[in-house]
């Protein structure tokens, strides 16, 4: 697991979340200032990964993150805290889209459980067994003759 809550098979694998870049990089990177990155880690737009020693670690997502609160700031004139809301709303969409993820898988697990088991049982139905089938009345009229004895 890396620190974000994402599995990672290769610990010496390089994602977009791992985190790699020291502040200076990372501002140069999002074309910000060391002091701007400061000032977003502080209010919590941007929380980069901390090392042993307390040294800010950015990923490229959180690159990409710094760049959207600058295009939100200075295109769309959205103030820090609408920036933090819009964040939050988008971590909780991703959220939930995972968790539905989730769920689907698990109905689909279900449905195809109830479906083997359904064949096993029908499997098991007796074969000397006959359907009943509801016959509807008519007024036809049928005559009986019983089979003639042996011997008769």
């Amino acid at each position: 697991m890396d620190g974000r809550g994402g599995r990672r098979n290769n610990p010496y694998e390089l994602t977009e979340e791992t985190p790699v870049y020291v502040i200076s990089v990372a501002a140069q990177l999002s074309g910000l200032h060391p002091q701007t990155l400061r000032q977003y880690d502080r209010l919590g737009l941007v929380c980069p990964d901390r090392t042993a020693g307390r040294g800010r670690r950015y990923s490229a997502r959180d690159i990409e993150l710094l760049r959207e609160v600058q295009r939100l700031s200075q295109d769309e004139g959205i103030n820090l805290a609408g920036i933090k809301r819009i964040i939050e709303l988008e971590n909780q969409v991703a959220a939930l889209q995972s968790r539905v993820a989730e769920l689907q898988q698990a109905v689909e697990g279900a449905a195809l459980a109830m479906r083997q088991r359904e064949a096993q049982v029908h499997a098991s139905y007796r074969r000397d067994l006959v359907r009943y089938e509801d016959v509807q009345q008519s007024s036809a009229l049928v005559v009986w003759r019983p089979a003639p004895r042996r011997g008769e």
